[in-house]
């Protein structure tokens, strides 16, 4: 028997095969099985056109693997889609009447453009932002390039290059040297050459990458204490470092992976070629691609609504938590956060100071005492399409640091803002949370807030703490817990 929640993507790609099975909860998608095997088929693409014997096995091996847990899934909720060495394959028939066989479901070859756009749709599921982005994808035979807003691609183009590819054209001799690279950067400027002038004109906000080679790249910069941002810079650092392995089987970077080495260096010079062609300032990693946008499209639900919103909605439903006492808090942080903001205030603090309030009640769905370690423990651990790696740390640090002792070093080790902006955030949710205490309409005072430096002050009503005993005991032992970090917390009245 068939569970109805449940829906299965696979993509056939031509570095790996990827099977991604989720459950749908309160409008969103529990993850239950993300199964990734390196097939490499491309590598087994002959000058002829063909695939030979041995590619075609490793694709039947791992679809053996992948079979069992499609049986569980309604026929209806499962896309197998094919993608670029699958597209060139001249006896792509021999291949697919075994896999379809295997996997008992039809599977479809998508043209370059369908791939792109649905990439484009699963990130405009999973990623947050505003504007225009440029979504880019380097797989193992192909390279996908979308510019879109909201959920709509307004340009796309699929290119004949990839990280498999690639490697075979330019180190095949296994080489890290200036040459290799230099030639492999060449090639991929090459390609881009037709299609720059469309994308520089139309212009982007934000890029996004969604592939093997970004999550590689932002893996060894976070393991060398850089930040999510990739950067041009960046990139040739790496490719500085990677040279001075010599050779790929003796390369080795903090935080790469193994069985990332093989296609890392071609990887990386694709995407160099990329951001020195497209003048891309910086890219941070996506939350889905090809896979998510075939789950998405097949559940069909509220593609107007930003990621991040859809995904605090699931959270509010699935724990249960007081969305009206959410917005209460997150209205009163954001108001505060509105008379301290200054120009160097960074542009991502004020959603993250919302999303915390919005959540501050997760952990009571485990207990009262420990909540905020429990909050905080699981935005750590769920996914959260919307946010990144970044932004996941952030909002974990705010919620333990929502009452009692402050714990500073989620605070300081974040990197989706400065340690100074993180305390301060962490700050004003506290001060909301107190002025929101009694959880009813009206009952919030009008309140100014002055800063000078890192002091605070919170100007309230005259004799307002008269009337409000608990909240005015809770504010004053707050502004002791503040003003003993260093950081002067005043509490006064006047009208």
């Amino acid at each position: 028997m068939t569970n109805p929640a449940l829906y299965a993507a696979i993509d056939l790609g031509s570095n790996s095969f990827h099977m991604l099975v989720v459950h749908e909860v309160e409008g969103a998608c529990r993850i239950l099985a993300k199964v990734k095997r390196k097939v490499r088929l491309a590598a087994g693409l002959q000058p002829d056109g063909t695939l030979d014997l041995d590619a075609m096995g490793r694709g039947w091996d791992c679809l053996r693997l992948f079979a069992e847990q499609l049986q569980d899934v309604p026929a209806g909720h499962v896309r197998i889609v094919g993608t670029a060495t699958l597209r060139l394959a001249t006896n792509i028939d021999v291949f697919l009447s075994r896999a379809e066989q295997i996997l008992g479901h039809p599977i479809r070859i998508i043209s370059g453009e369908e791939e792109a756009a649905t990439i484009y749709q699963g990130v405009a599921w999973t990623s947050s932002g505003t504007g225009k982005r440029l979504v880019i994808d380097i797989g193992g035979a192909s390279t996908e390039l979308v510019i879109g807003e909201g959920t709509a691609p307004l340009l796309l183009n699929s290119l004949d290059m990839g990280c498999v590819t690639w490697l075979r054209a330019h180190f095949a001799d296994g080489r890290l040297s200036e040459h290799n690279f230099e030639q492999a950067i060449g090639a991929a400027q090459q390609q881009l050459a037709p299609v720059a002038a469309a994308y520089l004109k139309l212009g982007w906000r934000t890029c996004i990458g969604a592939s093997g080679t970004v999550q590689a790249i932002q893996e060894i910069m976070t393991s060398q204490g850089e930040s999510e941002q990739i950067t041009l810079a960046k990139l040739r650092q790496l490719q500085r470092q990677s040279m001075a392995c010599g050779r790929l089987d003796a390369l080795q970077l903090p935080g790469l992976q193994p069985e990332r080495v093989p296609v890392f260096a071609s990887g990386l010079a694709i995407l160099i070629a990329l951001f020195d062609t497209l003048a891309i300032e910086s890219m941070v990693l996506a939350g889905g691609a090809l896979r998510e946008g075939l789950v998405y499209g097949m559940l069909g639900t509220r593609q107007e609504c930003d990621a991040q919103e859809r995904t605090a909605d699931s959270l509010i439903a699935r724990y249960q938590l007081d969305r009206e006492q959410g917005e209460r808090v997150r209205n009163t942080a954001l108001r505060a956060l509105s008379q301290l903001s200054r120009p160097e205030t960074d542009a991502g603090a004020a959603p993250m100071l919302g999303w915390a309030a919005m959540l501050y009640e997760l952990g009571l769905c485990i207990e009262y005492k420990r909540a905020p370690e429990h909050a905080a423990y699981i935005i750590s651990h769920i996914d959260l399409p919307g946010f990144t790696g970044a932004q996941k740390k952030l909002l974990a640090a705010l919620l333990l640091n929502q009452r009692d002792d402050f714990r500073l070093e989620p605070l300081q080790h974040q990197n989706a803002v400065d340690t100074e902006q993180a305390i301060l955030l962490a700050r004003l949710l506290r001060l909301a949370i107190i002025l929101c205490l009694r959880r009813t309409r009206g009952t919030v005072p009008e309140f100014r807030l002055q800063q000078d430096g890192c002091q605070l002050t919170l100007i309230l009503p005259t004799g307002w703490s008269r009337q409000h005993h608990l909240r005015a005991s809770e504010l004053l032992a707050e502004a002791r817990r503040q003003t003993e970090q260093g950081w002067p917390l005043e509490i006064v009245e006047r009208d």
